[in-house]
């Protein structure tokens, strides 16, 4: 594995340099990135911190400053350190300020505002975690989308990831022999959607999970037979509904959830007259 320093700069959270690095590094193969996150830098002085730190580990340096004068100040530095230094937002909003005809305001932070739409996601998280697994169906209906599925067909975390994104999302086991809640079959507002997984892949995903509670994998729950049958069971009570479905089987959440999102956003769409 080759290791090389990267240093990630922000003048906020910095969860968008994060985010665009790991996307990018994902494609490239053995390599080890050793992270050196800096955030809130948002003054020359803090600049100077931020630049000792290269000095003394030098490396690949992306980052999202938004105030000209420390962006260039840690260009300059980069250059005289000779490392290579990338802005990540810079050609962005320098591309839409040209299209827009608009000068940008340079304000660090602004994503992260205490404005509606971060209200919006607190609401639709707490919204998450108190649908979550079956609680509380009884007002299902102000959810946006509700997900059905055995366990360990990522309804949660995919609920999470939503949430996230303002959805309020909740989510309803299916177990053998048990019938859902009534009101699960009868919501108007909510997109429900169902999430299947092939049986191989979900016995391994619950023998490893039963391996990190430090449990047996003899239980039914992880039984290959059992869990063809509790599979089954669920397919019928989702072919009987026109529900969507989604096979999640080589889906990563963040696929799951896209797909979801895509799907709120054409029911969302009027429909046009013939």
């Amino acid at each position: 594995m080759e290791e090389f320093h990267l240093h990630l700069i922000s003048d906020a959270t910095g969860e968008t340099v994060q985010s665009v690095a790991r996307a990018c590094l994902v494609q490239f193969e053995n390599i080890k990135p050793r992270e050196h996150l800096w955030t809130l830098v948002r003054t020359e002085g803090q600049v100077d911190k931020v630049i000792a730190g290269i000095e003394e580990n030098p490396g690949f340096v992306l980052f999202t400053l938004v105030d000209a004068n420390v962006r260039a100040k840690l260009l300059d530095a980069c250059r005289q350190i000779r490392v290579p230094c990338v802005s990540v937002l810079q050609p962005i909003m320098a591309a839409f300020g040209g299209y827009l005809n608009i000068e940008q305001q340079a304000r660090p932070g602004r994503q992260h505002v205490l404005d509606n739409e971060y209200y919006s996601r607190i609401s639709a998280m707490d919204y998450a975690l108190s649908h979550d697994d079956g609680q509380a169906p009884w007002n299902l209906e102000e959810a946006d989308v509700v997900l059905i599925g055995v366990s360990r067909t990522s309804k949660t975390p995919t609920c999470i990831y939503l949430a996230n994104r303002g959805i309020k999302a909740a989510n309803i086991p299916i177990i053998l022999g048990m019938d859902l809640p009534e009101e699960a079959f009868n919501l108007t507002k909510p997109l429900v959607v169902g999430l299947i997984k092939e049986t191989s892949n979900l016995v391994q995903i619950r023998r490893n999970r039963l391996r990190m509670l430090n449990e047996g994998d003899e239980s039914e729950y992880a039984d290959p037979e059992a869990v063809a049958e509790e599979v089954k069971f669920a397919n019928r009570i989702i072919a009987g509904q026109d529900w969507p479905v989604i096979d999640v089987t080589r889906r990563s959440i963040e696929e799951t959830a896209a797909s979801i999102m895509q799907m709120l956003s054409i029911a969302s769409q009027p429909e046009q007259e013939s």
